[in-house]
């Protein structure tokens, strides 16, 4: 569901902080494997727990050395390091989170087939200092300081006119951001 136009987003990172928080997704073992890959995955590509949640096994391609996720048909590289976790936490879901005619579920929930509750993810990330909303915020804004609007809405499966309006809100200097941004 998209907000309103007058509810923008106000939480946010500092880039050292989000880059921060990337590094201990992407190295720190003592994190939970699903808690490092979600939130890489949020920081990295701003995506919604809504949608990390439904990513499965027929999601992720290797060919030629790269693995490649898939998100709203538009397949990319993964770092490496991501890419190993992704493999590791497929691997660690077993069997016993799989029935052979489900989907096999990045993040699977308590119930064979069927995917973790996002709600649920969110806690286990704030839990471990890892907020999503936040990071989510501040990943947008890092890729509509290189991407077009209506790229970012292609690649991150938002609408146009909510990609729009980030544009808007991210502003040519980011002044905007910076206001809303918490200290």
């Amino acid at each position: 569901m998209e907000h309103p136009a007058t509810q923008l987003p106000g939480t946010f990172h500092t880039e050292e902080d989000h880059q921060e928080e990337l590094r201990r997704c992407l190295n720190d073992t003592s994190l939970p494997l699903d808690v490092r890959v979600a939130g890489a995955l949020v920081r990295l590509y701003a995506l919604p727990l809504t949608r990390i949640v439904e990513l499965t096994d027929a999601h992720l391609h290797h060919n030629q050395g790269h693995t490649y996720l898939t998100v709203n048909r538009h397949p990319f590289v993964l770092p490496p390091k991501l890419a190993r976790l992704i493999d590791d936490q497929l691997q660690h879901n077993g069997p016993r989170h799989h029935r052979p005619e489900s989907p096999r579920y990045l993040l699977p929930g308590p119930h064979p087939g069927r995917p973790r509750n996002p709600l649920g993810l969110a806690d286990t990330l704030r839990h471990h200092e890892l907020p999503a909303r936040a990071a989510r915020n501040t990943a947008m804004m890092e890729a509509l300081a290189d991407l077009p609007p209506m790229i970012i809405s292609d690649l991150f499966g938002i609408q146009p006119r909510t990609a729009e309006r980030w544009a808007t809100f991210a502003g040519g200097a980011w002044s905007d951001y910076l206001a809303a941004r918490k200290p």
